[in-house]
């Protein structure tokens, strides 16, 4: 009988930082245009045991907790260390970093970067934020700050909900990306969901580019790139990779 997992628990993470059990993937990012890649997503892992956690089980754990400062800084250190060289030597590519509202304004950002490094990419740098939560005041003045030192900000987990669109209105948003939810309602012989149409008059009024997450067939691919869909990740181009595997992937497919 196979036993449910242990519930993962704040001193785990908090555990895990300390201990070296922290690690990170990159998700490719393609252009659904031609099917290149265009740079990556920084996806943080935790290993406990002979289990390895993604990320959806344990960011929610620590978000809006005094943990979650220290695992963002954790991960620019670590980009910043593996990617750096890549970077550098690829001026076109750009790696997403995923952000949690509440450290935004509060100056742990702008030194990590600053510290590590990372800070001679901002331009390749996007910061993705999701829409589940909202930056206060300081997080949208230093948003808008960083906006203008040419960093990219992408809204993400994207419903495409009017409600929480309006947050583009806030913020310098140049890239919205679309929740795998709502790319696993694309499907063959099956009508095309309302929020396609909703996406083509959204890319036909604006200059928003767009990365459609959870990209898993041929059919779906195709779908968004017929849609006017820019780019997209998924199991359909790569699974998440290790610094040395994304840069043989770029090489492959750039």
């Amino acid at each position: 009988m196979q036993l449910d997992k242990a519930p993962v628990t704040l001193e785990h993470v908090r555990a895990a930082l300390g201990n070296g059990d922290l690690y990170v993937e990159y998700l490719p990012t393609m252009r659904l245009q031609d099917l290149k890649c265009v740079g990556a997503e920084a996806l943080v892992r935790l290993r406990r045991g002979d289990e390895v956690l993604s990320g959806g089980e344990f960011i929610p754990i620590i978000e809006n907790t005094p943990l979650s400062g220290p695992i963002t800084y954790w991960v620019v250190d670590t980009v910043a260390a593996e990617l750096g060289e890549w970077l550098s030597d690829n001026l076109d590519a750009h790696i997403g970093i995923n952000i949690p509202p509440e450290i935004l304004g509060r100056g742990g950002l702008q030194y990590a970067t600053v510290h590590s490094g990372l800070r001679a990419f901002m331009d390749q740098i996007v910061l993705e934020i999701t829409e589940r939560g909202v930056p206060d005041g300081l997080g949208f003045k230093a948003l808008q700050q960083m906006a203008e030192h040419g960093v990219r900000l992408a809204l993400d987990d994207t419903m495409l909900s009017g409600t929480n669109l309006a947050l583009l209105t806030r913020c310098n948003f140049s890239i919205i990306k679309i929740d795998r939810i709502l790319t696993a309602q694309l499907i063959p012989n099956l009508p095309a969901p309302e929020w396609l149409e909703g996406l083509r008059s959204l890319l036909h009024t604006s200059s928003l580019q767009i990365i459609a997450e959870g990209v898993e067939t041929e059919y779906q691919a195709e779908t968004l790139r017929t849609a006017g869909v820019q780019m997209a990740q998924g199991f359909f181009f790569s699974t998440p990779l290790g610094a040395s595997a994304l840069a043989r992937f770029y090489l492959e497919h750039r």
